[in-house]
């Protein structure tokens, strides 16, 4: 099971991380993605890990002010978001799989947390 935390109400320029924890029967060799889904919109990619934590990949509009990371001994996935933008306000979905590396489309991944909602105010 994955548990997405952390969102939260901000402004815009704040910074927030959110969490990814993963219980139940774990296996470190899962890559992780972020995704997020913004009202009235199709959820969209944002940023992946693989399972050792050596690759990382984002999407371009974030690119620069988000970064995602892991700690393997907490089961945890991470992802610390600088300098939030408005467009940013969206619920953020955490979601793994051991398939395909770094995936960036949501039907490669089998597992999902169940969304955290974060809120920029300009």
């Amino acid at each position: 099971q994955l548990q997405a935390s952390g969102g939260g109400l901000v402004q815009a320029g704040d910074s927030l991380r959110l969490s990814c924890a993963a219980s139940g029967r774990t296996d470190r060799s899962y890559d992780v993605g972020w995704f997020r889904q913004a009202p009235g919109k199709k959820r969209e990619f944002v940023a992946a890990i693989n399972w050792s934590g050596s690759r990382a990949y984002y999407a371009d509009s974030v690119k620069g002010r988000f970064t995602i990371s892991r700690d393997n001994a907490k089961n945890t996935v991470y992802l610390l978001m600088n300098s939030l933008k408005p467009e940013d306000t969206a619920v953020y979905y955490c979601a793994a799989d051991s398939r395909f590396p770094i995936a960036t489309i949501e039907d490669d991944y089998a597992y999902w947390g169940q969304g955290t909602l974060v809120t920029v105010s300009s």
